[in-house]
């Protein structure tokens, strides 16, 4: 593996440290990993029953984890939610079920969904305007938008999802950050029996990515195709037992909102003494302006901080929050000095 391929897995995702440490051999330990957007204050994952390891789960119980998602999300009752290995794997399956020719994307965001459509056949085009969206065979929306955090309203999106549906497309909704926000600003509750699907992450409110989990929430026939696609066991035993322990848990999400909104403000604090141009995000990352985004992206990598930088924002890095507070004390040393 070669130093372009390091480089070039350090713009696409988050949380590649292993390039980074080869990048950058001489950067201090530890590294401060701050390129994803992943909650750093985990959900706790408590006891995992032997059983969930050792036998094939059963239906009722993928029911119950799907029942407990669509509570939690706030989902109407004619609504179909199926559970899936992480919405990565959503991402790629879409294409796969619903073809389209023309595919409109909501401005910059990310890249996962442009490449699974363009790998499927599909012309994508990113647009900038809801009605520029509304023109396009299906639409895709990151919302809150990752990495800005640009947020359309519900309602809004209803009316877009209403107009694709009336020529038979859909619009897709990956809700992957909403869940720290003020309740009402998910479109989920909206969900009609067709033309909108909606994509939610387990993995990133909760800070168990690797437990691999996620929802997509559409209609009654959208919905049994994409659960008829996952086939029997879309998820493990463990996901499922985590998933409705932690999805059930009203008082763990509504203390971990006020945490993050508090940690994302800090944030703010420290990047701004230290001369970025904080400018929006959503509570688990902040997206921060700078003149040279990439030159202070390899400054900070050389102090042994990983930010997140994207080739076509030379302007604009992306900031997760750090984990704790020997955390925030090293990256506040670390950015001292920084020529930003």
């Amino acid at each position: 593996m070669g130093v372009s391929s390091d480089a070039e897995r350090l713009l696409r995702h988050g949380g590649n440290l292993a390039a980074a440490r080869r990048l950058f051999p001489g950067a201090p330990e530890p590294w401060i990993d701050l390129s994803t957007g992943i909650n750093a204050r985990p959900y706790p994952l408590g006891e995992i029953s032997a059983a969930s390891w050792l036998r094939l789960p059963e239906e009722n119980a993928t029911a119950t984890l799907e029942a407990a998602a669509g509570r939690a999300y706030g989902a109407p009752g004619s609504a179909v939610i199926a559970a899936a290995p992480g919405t990565q794997a959503l991402i790629g399956l879409l294409p796969l079920l619903f073809p389209a020719k023309r595919v409109g994307i909501l401005d910059f965001t990310y890249s996962e969904h442009e490449l699974c459509w363009r790998q499927a056949g599909a012309q994508v085009e990113i647009v900038d305007s809801l009605h520029a969206l509304a023109q396009c065979d299906h639409g895709v929306i990151v919302n809150p938008n990752n990495p800005d955090g640009r947020l359309v309203a519900p309602g809004a999106l209803l009316a877009v999802a209403e107009l694709l549906a009336a020529r038979g497309g859909r619009l897709i909704v990956d809700e992957a950050f909403v869940d720290l926000l003020a309740p009402g600003a998910s479109v989920a509750p909206l969900l009609p029996e067709e033309g909108l699907i909606v994509l939610r992450s387990f993995g990133k409110t909760f800070g168990l990515a690797g437990l691999r989990l996620g929802f997509a929430l559409a209609g009654a026939a959208d919905g049994a195709l994409i659960r008829g696609a996952l086939g029997p066991w879309p998820v493990s035993g463990a996901a499922i037992e985590v998933g409705t322990r932690a999805l059930e848990d009203e008082a763990w999400l509504s203390a971990t909102r006020a945490h993050a909104h508090h940690d994302a403000a800090r944030l703010d604090a420290l990047l701004r003494a230290s001369g970025f141009k904080p400018e929006g995000g959503a509570p688990l990352f902040r997206w921060v302006k700078c003149d040279d985004a990439h030159g202070t992206f390899m400054a900070l990598a050389q102090r042994g901080v990983l930010a997140r930088a994207f080739e076509s924002q030379p302007h604009a890095l992306r900031f997760g929050v750090p984990a704790d507070e020997e955390t925030w004390r090293l990256l506040a040393g670390r950015l001292e000095g920084l020529a930003v």
